[in-house]
């Protein structure tokens, strides 16, 4: 099979022929289909991730399955899947609870193992981790789900348990916060944006954000206050920084629930958050990874709906060959839209 693949950290990508891989015990091989191009794949060709070269990136997908491994008793070739980029083993008290996304066992295909930039792909554990695409939601649509879309998805409706009507702030209007900003609206919450970008904050505006605040020095905690009458109900930090976290926490209202979804860079001692206000306002401080299968129901009945559009986030698809080209320049590319591949371009 053709496939993008880097031998050494930080190499030239490039397409080659390798061999196609085989399902194994409880596990299957999809053709990839589609497969979107995230910024985690390009940390992971910078070496920033734990992983065994030569390697093959991508974690978003969608596709069709071809082998089905001994043991797969609920899926069968020719079966239109996706998967969480978190996959659990399917065997511990986790994953057998529904919570795969904190498996302590788990796999992510274009991290732990070969991913998806390639025309097949192989998946673990996959009658707990696949889940089936519908006819009505085409390849691209369920690729783009994989990473940004399941991760704002679960803080929002799992985590946080945002309810119609209610405010939310977004703090951060990347891939995953635009993403939070169109789920949250499909909730029926109202959104306040908040980015360094006016570009981005743009982009927010079109995709439901009823407010947008700029980053710019001034305090933002205050002008969401001011917007929402007291604070939002939920607020998000979808950047990672004790700034954005800090923002995040003093928007709320009392009572308010807080989800950290941007990975808080490592510091001496720990990241210091406003933990006096925590306490006095009663705050709920949520932590959100991923997203497990059980989770997918309500985000597809969304986008079956039509409430969710997460297609309008697709700028672009390219072929491999491309991909390769573009993988080392993608820390520098508009974390906006989304850029898919396509294997069989």
């Amino acid at each position: 099979m053709r496939a993008v693949i880097f031998d050494t950290v930080r190499a030239q990508p490039e397409v080659r022929d390798v061999t196609r891989p085989e399902a194994p015990a409880g596990g299957v091989v999809v053709k990839v289909m589609a497969t979107g191009m995230c910024r985690s794949d390009w940390h992971a060709w910078a070496g920033h991730d734990d992983i065994v070269l030569p390697h093959v990136p991508g974690h978003e997908l969608a596709g069709v399955i071809v082998e089905t491994g001994s043991g797969v008793t609920r899926w069968k070739n020719g079966d239109r899947v996706t998967v969480p980029f978190v996959c659990g083993c399917g065997h511990c008290e986790w994953c057998l609870t529904g919570n795969a996304q904190v498996c302590p066992e788990q796999q992510q295909p274009g991290f732990t193992h070969w991913g998806s930039f390639a025309e097949y792909v192989m998946l673990h554990a996959a009658d707990t981790n696949l889940v089936a695409v519908p006819e009505q939601i085409d390849f691209a649509t369920a690729a783009s789900l994989g990473c940004r879309f399941a991760t704002a998805y679960r803080a929002l409706a799992a985590r946080a348990q945002v309810k119609d009507g209610e405010w939310v702030t977004v703090v951060g209007a990347g891939g995953v916060g635009l993403s939070a900003v169109m789920i949250a609206k499909a909730m029926g919450a109202r959104v306040v944006a908040v980015d360094r970008n006016p570009g981005a904050l743009d982009v927010a505006s079109r995709l439901g954000a009823e407010h947008v605040l700029l980053a710019d020095g001034t305090d933002i905690p205050a002008a969401v206050s001011a917007i929402t009458d007291g604070g939002s109900h939920v607020a998000v930090d979808a950047v990672g920084s004790e700034q954005t976290c800090s923002d995040a926490i003093l928007s709320l209202r009392r009572r308010g629930r807080h989800v950290q979804i941007g990975l808080l860079p490592a510091v001496d001692g720990n990241p210091q958050v406003p933990m006096a206000r925590v306490i006095a306002w009663e705050l709920d401080l949520l932590g959100s990874h991923g997203m497990a299968t059980v989770d997918y129901p309500g985000m597809m009945a969304l986008i079956d709906q039509g409430s969710l559009q997460p297609q309008r986030l697709i700028e672009r698809t390219i072929g491999l060959e491309e991909a390769a080209a573009m993988l080392p320049g993608f820390d520098k590319a508009s974390p906006a839209g989304m850029t898919m591949v396509d294997p069989s371009l």
